[in-house]
Formats: structure tokens, C-alpha cells, sequence
């Protein structure tokens, strides 16, 4: 899918990925997003095309080694509200992947299977840029809850 760029807004933290560390640590920043209310804010925001909550994964191994940005957000335009973050999102084609299952397994063994078997049998590359993770409305623990992963490809 192509898509002019966009922002989100939101809150976001660093983590490594060292030993699994993300793997464990964002499951935990989106129990706290839920449980302080600034997922109820995030999805008050949204106003943009994509209905639901967005992880956003900025890989920072450039410039520091071995660390991602996650963000928790929504599309949205408008001024910065108190307390949140602005993000710019590029123009890119997307390669948008279904996920269907309860979080945060299906999503990460999705993650798993786009890097190990989609990449090496396909001819499209990974584009500079973040990838996201699409939360779309419903129950993410239900194991026929609906996501999706985008990545930026070239």
C-alpha cells in the first residue's frame, strides 16, 4: 500500500533489545498506557486514516547500538497537545501484514515470521523508516482480535 506521510501523536520510550529485553518491556509500557488512561486520550485524538492505536518501532542501531524507540500513538493532525509527542511518519510503499490473535504472542511470533521466512522469499527490502503495529478497535487479549504490522519496503 502507498501512503503519503502523516503524524501521530503520542508517548514513547526507549528500550534495548538486548537478550529479548524489548520483547518483554513493551508488552509492560502498554499495561501502563491502558491502566493511567492515555490510551482513552490517544483514542479521543485520533483523527487521521487509521482507526486504532499504533505502536510505532524506530530502530536507532546507527546511532546507538543495540536500542529501538517504541511509541504508543495515533494518527493525528493538529496542534501538540500537553504531556504528548509529535512524530512525522515518511511517504512509503507499505507492506501491510495481517495479524489475528491475542497480544502480544501473535503479534510478536508475526514479527518472527515476516524476518525469517516473508523477507528471504520475497524481492522486496526493508525501507529506511519506522514500522508500525496497528491496533485496530476490540479486545486484544480475544484470540480472533485483528491487527496489523506495516513495514516500509523498497
Amino acid at each position: 500500500m502507498e501512503r503519503g506521510s502523516f503524524q501521530v501523536v503520542g508517548v514513547k520510550r526507549e528500550f534495548s533489545c538486548v537478550n529479548g529485553e524489548n520483547l518483554r518491556e513493551i508488552p509492560n509500557m502498554w499495561k501502563e498506557v491502558h491502566a493511567n488512561g492515555t490510551s482513552d486520550l490517544l483514542v479521543e485524538l485520533n483523527n487521521g486514516e487509521i482507526n486504532g492505536l499504533v505502536g510505532v518501532c524506530i530502530d536507532k542501531r546507527a546511532m546507538k547500538p543495540e536500542f529501538m524507540d517504541y511509541w504508543i500513538a495515533a494518527e493525528y493532525e493538529g496542534p501538540k497537545p500537553e504531556g504528548l509527542e509529535i512524530l512525522d511518519i515518511p511517504a512509503a510503499k507499505w507492506g501491510v501484514f495481517e495479524v489475528h490473535g491475542a497480544m502480544p504472542d501473535s503479534m510478536q511470533n508475526a514479527w518472527k515470521q515476516i524476518f525469517s521466512e516473508w523477507f528471504p522469499s520475497s524481492h522486496y527490502e526493508h525501507a529506511a523508516g519506522p514500522e508500525l503495529e496497528v491496533y485496530t478497535n476490540g479486545d486484544p487479549w480475544s484470540p480472533d482480535y485483528y491487527s496489523e504490522i506495516w513495514i516500509p519496503l523498497k
